[in-house]
């Protein structure tokens, strides 16, 4: 994937894949009109059409994963997303705090 290639689409791909739900379902559960639902995932998946910020807030509520992960270009650091969004609050912060000690020189 180049740089300047938006990701959306390859992101609600893996996402919706990773969960197991269909494209109809995945855009009904986000609240999509059923007869049309099936048709708009196959357009965002495709990256035909971007989906707007509610409806990316929707679709990450219903696959379980932060909304930021949808931007991201790089594999590692869309899996580093998915990590972390899975950990408790309190193994987040250990992150968090591992990160700080880490020499960035």
């Amino acid at each position: 994937m180049t740089s300047h290639t938006c990701p959306v689409a390859k992101r609600i791909k893996q996402a919706r894949q990773l969960v197991g739900i269909s494209q109809r379902n995945l855009g009904i559960a986000a609240g999509i009109e059923p007869g049309s639902a099936s048709a708009r995932m196959n357009q965002y998946e495709r990256g035909k059409h971007v989906p707007d910020y509610e409806t990316l807030s929707k679709l990450a509520t219903v696959l379980t994963v932060p909304v930021n992960f949808f931007y991201c270009i790089d594999d590692n650091e869309a899996q580093f997303q998915l990590n972390y969004h899975q950990l408790h609050s309190a193994q987040q912060d250990q992150v968090k705090s591992l990160v700080k000690r880490i020499n960035f020189n």
